[in-house]
């Protein structure tokens, strides 16, 4: 696991990895694929190989996509990294399982589109529901690593 590796060489590389890529996800844009996800579901033949900490790293996915957001709204720089790196951990993770990997891009574009459609200019508000958001993803990048990582 990718997310693993990066943690045991330096846990606050893989924290700065992991939103970067909801960041880099989101920075071009809430879509990731050309097709709807359920186009995706309902067309994809191969079967899934789930995880246990699959709704972990949904819920991941969420809130980077929601920092990636946040970030690019407050900061006069984008941050492109966050979406890539995201986008990295997904195609790792979901290689030949495009059912897993809909669900993971579904749930980062939520946590984009659920800021979007609230914050339109960077408030303390935004600022503060950033760091929480920040503080999450790192708790759950920790726990992950820390109990499914090999």
């Amino acid at each position: 696991m990718v997310l693993s590796h990066i943690i045991r060489k330096a846990p606050w590389l893989a924290l700065a990895a992991v939103l970067a890529a909801a960041i880099v996800t989101a920075a071009s844009g809430p879509a990731l694929a050309q097709y709807t996800i359920e186009d995706i579901i309902r067309n994809a033949p191969d079967p899934e190989k789930p995880t246990p900490y699959d709704s972990r790293l949904g819920r991941l996915s969420e809130v980077v996509g929601a920092v990636h957001y946040l970030r690019n709204l407050c900061n006069k720089q984008s941050e492109p990294e966050w979406r890539d790196a995201v986008q990295a951990l997904i195609e790792v993770e979901t290689k030949d399982e495009p059912k897993r990997r809909a669900r993971l891009t579904a749930a980062y574009n939520r946590g984009y589109r659920s800021f979007a459609s609230v914050y339109t200019s960077c408030t303390a508000a935004a600022v503060r529901a950033e760091e929480n958001y920040r503080n999450e993803g790192a708790t759950l990048a920790t726990e992950i690593t820390a109990r499914y990582g090999n």
